[in-house]
């Protein structure tokens, strides 16, 4: 994917999912739809979902940014007796660290997360015009994303924005009693 293939797909899918969430009432936009991954009292909205995805648009810039560098793109994740965690060990960490993010953010207006967020896109974009046509086509060595180049990880942000808005619209939870329901 070149340079100017990542920008339309970032600001194509950015807009897609900024109309369709600015659209909502906010009491919408904040009801409970999914079950955390991390809490099982814990439930996410389509705000919580949002802020989500500009939480791993940033790690993946700070990613990019040591991969060009010459350091480790992906840091290892390692247990206190050096050895690498299992998958299961990593996802639980992931699941804890978004767990935190969404509780920071949650109950912000839609306006503040969106503001959140445009500050990461404009990182995402500064960093893709900084980046050369090798940067982009280098392979971070172990990312499990896309396909694995520092552009097609880039562009995944987009599509990491559709598919929570997905199970965000697919999964409601009751809140009244945490069974999931019918949109």
């Amino acid at each position: 994917m070149d340079r100017i293939e990542i920008e339309i797909k970032l600001n194509r899918d950015r807009a897609w999912l900024l109309e369709r969430l600015g659209s909502m009432p906010a009491d919408e936009l904040s009801l409970p739809r999914t079950f955390s991954e991390h809490d099982p009292e814990s439930r996410w909205s389509f705000a919580d979902h949002f802020v989500h995805t500009t939480l791993i648009e940033q790690n993946w810039n700070a990613m990019f940014r040591r991969h060009v560098s010459g350091d480790q793109g992906l840091e290892p994740r390692l247990r206190s007796d050096g050895s690498h965690q299992s998958m299961d060990e990593i996802m639980a960490s992931i699941h804890s660290w978004t767990e935190e993010w969404k509780a920071e953010h949650s109950g912000k207006p839609f306006v503040e997360l969106v503001r959140i967020g445009q500050a990461v896109r404009a990182d995402t974009l500064a960093l893709l015009a900084e980046l050369s046509d090798e940067d982009l086509a280098s392979k971070i060595p172990g990312a499990p994303w896309a396909d694995g180049t520092v552009g097609g990880i880039m562009a995944a942000n987009a599509d990491h924005g559709r598919m929570h808005y997905g199970w965000a619209e697919a999964d409601p939870v009751s809140a009244a009693d945490g069974t999931r329901g019918t949109a």
